[in-house]
């Protein structure tokens, strides 16, 4: 498995606990607002370095600011 593949995986678990919801449907929410492609996809790297639970911070500010999070 590709390890960019793993660790995506291993974020929505933790966006999921998160948030309350199943990973699945954490992906649903991020793909559906252009979060997972236009932000976390294209800013892999750099967000990758900030640790998990920056990461989550960060991504659940941006999702809240798209309606996507309440």
């Amino acid at each position: 498995m590709d390890v960019k593949v793993l660790n995506f995986t291993i974020f929505f678990h933790k966006l999921a606990n998160a948030w309350k919801v199943s990973p699945g449907r954490v992906y649903g929410m991020l793909n559906s607002c252009g979060i997972l492609d236009n932000y976390i996809v294209k800013c892999y790297d750099v967000l990758h370095s900030l640790g998990a639970e920056a990461m989550v911070d960060d991504i659940s500010e941006l999702a809240r600011e798209k309606g996507v999070l309440k």
